[in-house]
Order: C-alpha cells, then sequence, then structure tokens
C-alpha cells in the first residue's frame, strides 16, 4: 500500500504524481473502514481528501503553517503526518482527537473546533511571522459553511490591507453541516455555474493550444488566472476587498489544486484560493446524505446504516415533537437555528411550519439579535442551539435580549459532557454564563416529560428563558413525578433526612442511583429535583436544613459560577450554616471520550459521589 510509505510529514512528496490518485483512493478507504468503527466525521474527510494531498504536496510542514477552520476535516492531515496508528483510538479518552491539537503533533498549528476562526488565526500568524522575520507560508482553510459566520468577513477586511503572503482556501462543499442558506451561498453557487465563463474560458485555451507556442501562452494565463476572471465575471466580492481572488478549481483534481497553490504562493498579498469539493466523495451513502454523515456513529460500510441504531428517543427526538405541537397551536411560535436543523431537531418544525423557520447560517449571534427582534416585534422565537456554540452569542444574549427583557427562549442542546468531540464540544459552561444575567430564568428537566412541560412553561413566562437539556438516550424514569412548573421552585422527589441530595436536571438520574447506593449502605437520603438554575429554590433549601445535617448539590457544569456555588451563597446570605457539599465538574477542560468514561474521570458518576458524600458526611459526625 501507498499508505505504508507515509510514517512522518512531507513523505507524500515520494510518491509519484501517477500514484496521486492510487493514495486517495487508498485514503478514503482507510477512513471509511476506521470511522464505521469509531464513528466521527466522515463527509467532511472524504471531501477534502485531494485537497490535503495538494497543500501537504505544496507546502513543507511543520516549518508552513495550516489551520483548519472547525478542523472536523483534518483526518487526511493527520494521515499525511504519521499519526496512522491513532486511527485506533480515534475520539477515545486518552486517543488521538478528532480535531486538530498542538499536544499531538507540531503539525497541528492551532486548535480548532468552532467554526469561522481559521481566518483570523491565520493572519495573526502572518503578522507574527513579519514581525519575527520568518519566511514560511502560513494557509487558512475554510469551508463556505464557516464563510457565513460574521468573524470570518472581520478577518477578510483586514486581509484585503496586506502586502505580504497569506493564503486562504475556500473549501467550497455547498455544505456547513446541513445545506447552506442565504446569500454567500447564492454568491458562490454563481460563480461555480458561471457556463459562460467556464464555457468562454474552455474555448480560448482550446484555441491557443492549436497556435503555435500555445501551450506558453496558457500557462501565462493560468498564472493570471485571477484578472482573466475578473473580465468576465463581475463584481467579484473578493477582489473589490483588495484580495486575490484564485479559482474555481477541481477540489478532486491534485495536480489542479497545486498548481493553484504555487500560483497563491507568488502572491504579495492576500489570496483565496476557491476550492469545489463534494462533501461525502467516493462514499454513495455519505454523498447521498452529507448531514447524516458529517458527525456520523458507526456504520455498516455496505449499507451506510447506523451499526447500533437508535430504539428510545432522545432529547432533541422530544424537542422536535414538542415544538411541531406548540407550532399548531400558537401561530406566533416560531424557530430559529444557526446551520443546524437535523441536528437540533427542527427539520421536522421546518417542515410542519416552514414560515416560521428561519436558518441563519453559522451565525449565532445574528440568531440570537434576530430572535430579539422576532420577540419585540410580537412573536415568541425559540433559539436552538448547542450549548457549546451558544458560547459565541452571551454578549446578544445579555445585551439584545435579556436587557430589554424580551421573550426568547433558548433550547440549550448538547449540555453538559458531550463526549467524543471533546473540549471544543462540551457543554459544561452555560450555567456559569447564563445564571449570573440578571432575569433570564435557567431550568433543566429531568426527564423527557420534563422537558416537554418546560419548554411550554418557557413560552407562557413573557421572558427570557434558558432550557439546557443532554445529548443521548433522553431519561424514561421517575414518570409518576411530574408535579406542575412553578417558576423558581423545585420538587422533592424523595423525602427523608440528614442528607440531602439536590441534582439539576440529568444528575437526577445519577442523584437516584446515588440515593439508592446510600440506602444500601444504611443511610437515610432525600431527593430534590432543583429544575431551576436560576432562580433558585430558598424556600426548599429552608426547608431541608431543618431536618439534614448535609446537603449535596449535583450538576453536569464546571464549579465556578455553577449551580452549587450559587446554592452556597444563598446560604450563606440567608444565614444557613448546613453543611453543603457541592459535586460538579473541576475548573478545567474536558477532553474526548466516551460520556460515561470522562463523568468518572471526572467525579461525576454515581459511585464516585456516593464515595464523596460518605466522606464528607462521616467527617460531619465527627465534629
Amino acid at each position: 500500500m501507498l499508505l505504508d510509505l507515509i510514517e512522518k510529514e512531507n513523505d507524500i512528496k515520494k510518491i509519484p504524481e501517477e500514484d496521486w490518485p492510487r493514495l486517495s483512493e487508498e485514503i478514503r478507504q482507510f477512513l471509511i473502514e476506521k470511522i464505521s468503527v469509531s464513528g466521527g466525521h466522515l463527509g467532511s474527510n472524504l471531501g477534502t481528501v485531494e485537497l490535503t494531498m495538494a497543500l501537504h504536496l505544496a507546502f513543507d510542514l511543520p516549518k508552513d503553517k495550516i489551520i483548519w477552520d472547525v478542523g472536523h476535516q483534518s483526518y487526511t492531515h493527520k494521515l499525511l503526518t504519521g499519526r496512522r496508528e491513532g486511527f485506533d483510538s480515534l475520539r477515545k479518552y486518552g486517543g488521538m482527537a478528532g480535531f486538530p491539537k498542538t499536544k499531538e503533533s507540531d503539525c497541528d498549528c492551532f486548535n480548532t473546533g468552532h467554526s469561522s476562526t481559521s481566518l483570523s488565526a491565520g493572519l495573526g500568524f502572518v503578522k507574527a511571522r513579519d514581525i519575527t522575520g520568518g519566511d514560511n507560508f502560513v494557509v487558512s482553510v475554510i469551508g463556505d459553511g464557516s464563510l457565513t459566520g460574521g468573524m470570518a468577513y472581520e478577518a477578510l477586511n483586514n486581509a484585503g490591507k496586506l502586502v505580504t503572503n497569506y493564503i486562504m482556501i475556500l473549501n467550497d462543499n455547498e455544505m456547513s453541516i446541513s445545506e447552506n442558506v442565504g446569500g454567500v451561498s447564492k454568491y458562490l453557487n454563481s460563480i461555480r455555474s458561471n457556463v459562460g465563463y467556464q464555457d468562454f474560458k474552455y474555448a480560448i485555451y482550446k484555441g491557443l493550444m492549436n497556435m503555435p507556442g500555445g501551450g506558453g501562452m496558457v500557462k501565462g494565463l493560468r498564472r493570471a488566472k485571477s484578472s482573466f476572471k475578473n473580465l468576465v465575471v463581475p463584481g467579484m466580492f473578493f477582489e473589490d476587498m483588495g484580495i486575490t481572488y484564485l479559482g474555481p478549481v477541481d477540489g478532486h483534481n491534485v495536480r489542479e489544486v497545486v498548481n493553484a497553490l504555487y500560483d497563491a504562493k507568488r502572491m504579495k498579498k492576500a489570496v483565496i484560493v476557491h476550492v469545489v469539493t463534494k462533501k461525502g466523495k467516493g462514499y454513495l451513502p455519505a454523498e447521498n446524505h452529507p448531514a447524516r454523515f458529517h458527525g456520523a456513529e458507526p456504520f455498516d460500510i455496505e449499507s451506510g446504516l447506523p451499526s447500533h441504531p437508535r430504539i428510545k428517543a432522545n432529547y432533541t427526538d422530544i424537542f422536535s415533537t414538542v415544538m411541531v405541537k406548540l407550532g399548531e397551536r400558537d401561530e406566533r411560535v416560531c424557530a430559529i437555528t444557526a446551520a443546524m436543523p437535523d441536528g437540533t431537531g427542527l427539520k421536522r418544525f421546518k417542515n410542519a411550519h416552514p414560515d416560521r423557520f428561519f436558518d441563519v447560517g453559522i451565525a449565532e449571534e445574528h440568531a440570537v439579535t434576530f430572535a430579539a427582534g422576532l420577540a419585540a416585534g410580537g412573536l415568541k422565537p425559540v433559539v436552538a442551539i448547542y450549548s457549546s456554540f451558544l458560547q459565541r452569542a452571551y454578549d446578544q444574549i445579555l445585551h439584545d435580549v435579556c436587557l430589554q427583557n424580551l421573550p426568547v427562549v433558548f433550547a440549550i442542546d448538547r449540555a453538559g459532557i458531550v463526549g467524543s468531540d471533546g473540549e471544543t464540544h462540551q457543554g459544561i459552561f452555560d450555567i456559569s454564563f447564563l445564571s449570573s444575567i440578571p432575569g433570564l430564568t435557567v431550568m433543566a428537566p429531568k426527564n423527557k416529560w420534563e422537558l416537554s412541560d418546560m419548554l411550554k412553561f418557557a413560552l407562557s413566562l413573557n421572558a427570557p428563558v434558558a432550557v439546557r437539556y443532554p445529548r443521548g438516550e433522553a431519561y424514561d424514569g421517575l414518570e409518576d413525578k411530574r408535579e406542575p412548573l412553578e417558576l423558581g421552585r423545585s420538587e422533592m422527589l424523595f423525602k427523608e433526612s440528614d442528607i440531602a441530595v439536590i441534582a439539576l436536571g440529568s444528575m437526577v438520574k445519577t442523584g437516584e442511583r446515588v440515593r439508592e447506593n446510600l440506602k444500601a449502605r444504611g443511610y437515610s437520603c432525600t431527593l430534590v429535583n432543583a429544575r431551576f438554575a436560576n432562580p433558585i429554590d430558598g424556600d426548599m433549601l429552608r426547608e431541608l436544613s431543618r431536618d439534614h445535617k448535609l446537603l449535596v448539590t449535583l450538576e453536569e457544569n464546571v464549579k465556578s459560577g455553577g449551580f452549587g456555588e450559587r446554592t452556597r451563597q444563598l446560604l450563606y446570605d440567608e444565614g444557613i450554616g448546613t453543611e453543603l457539599l457541592c459535586i460538579s465538574i473541576p475548573d478545567e477542560f474536558v477532553e474526548h471520550g466516551n460520556p460515561e468514561v470522562l463523568k468518572k474521570a471526572v467525579g461525576i458518576d454515581a459511585d464516585t459521589i456516593t464515595e464523596k458524600i460518605l466522606k464528607a458526611y462521616g467527617s460531619l459526625l465527627k465534629t
């Protein structure tokens, strides 16, 4: 196999050009086989095989710097930098990450995981290179989906003023996670599909090649492709910003991409190379279902179907069903997503109520302020965004929604430990950054029925509300415990004495197991469903403090600013001296791995919590 020849970075340059197609096929087959077992980002990686090969042929790593936007398309890059063996532990705890990681390799120069960041980071590398007298090349790879994010344009605005080389690769596959939307997508499509330009270019090239010395003229035209394109495609957006445009280039033709990259290397300014690729290239199920194979679970290679299909509904499914029903009952209910109708479960709402569904692209900040405008205009917007991505819109939540007390509901999916995508995707900060905002109610359901109740309750409040819920199978226990929701009131699940466990959201299920563990050892234990991270139920805390020696809070969030710390502050303010043990995730970033493995590693699994409680209670009895 040709892959056997690649043991470290730059080894691809030893492979003859006539073998490049075979190498690309070997890479695809390798990725399909490995990801079918481990799961991971398949479609985006299959689509960038030839592009990545060309980058490694045209540049010298790690001297030259390649910054991958998001980074979920970096698997081929990892293969070509000698990390083949790491794919057996891909996305497992302690194993190779699914995104670029500087601690893994010198060839990963910048950690990524969120969208629209590569151009800004690359611009920083360029300035650092020039100030320190370096002579390396800097390349940022950004997808057309990521180009819907406003941060990318802030970087482009600055890049247009450069008088030094900076190469930006626009990987255009007409997709983000789902299909792209908006003006940028239409603009790029117009470039791709400009038949007049393509026919005109081919006619000129064909005519020149039939003339004596025409081959040399063709090479000259290729070097001047940017200027040539300006003659026949009016209003070149990038050129008007001061950025040289090259393309479009066939992203699955290694030689064509390499030629374009060498053209770009000669520029003494910012240049963008427009490369057209197909997401899922070379594997029919991924080509036909690119959204499903964006972040694939383990699957059967022949059919493309999941190896272990879900039987029970997950929280996203519950949210999806409830949103459709809420939309039927109230014509003012509308839904907003940031390029993730499938991932957030809003695709069904889109099909049922297309006039009240809005996909704004990868633009979380815009999504929130847009929702604020909808609310101010009399509608009831629900903004569905993953916890880790909502971080990007903190100012808009605070300034545009909560300062005006506008009735926007934030449906925060993937809250808590997410798992295999690692540090950039764990939703472990939202309680902290949301609970500090005045007037924002923050809720978390204990099970699937309570998620339904909370969404209905949130829309009835006529105020800003956040409902956070985890990834994965929706808990269907405690079905008989369904007290009506009341603002700021928790729910007593099991009333005993001595030890009181107050669990928030997903930790209620864990709290049940902790209670069972304690009772099996002869201890009395109360279990409370907190329901609200903000406001906290002071009345319940006062009641529990009268007949319990130890209060224990459980949350799937970091300690600082979390539910436990806020509970401690309330007890202090109220002068309640009952001992409090706060169980939370340590104030640190949590790496990739199976969620249950990670929960044990950070100390929020039932057995570890039980031991912590017994230790604290034992110390309390000794005093």
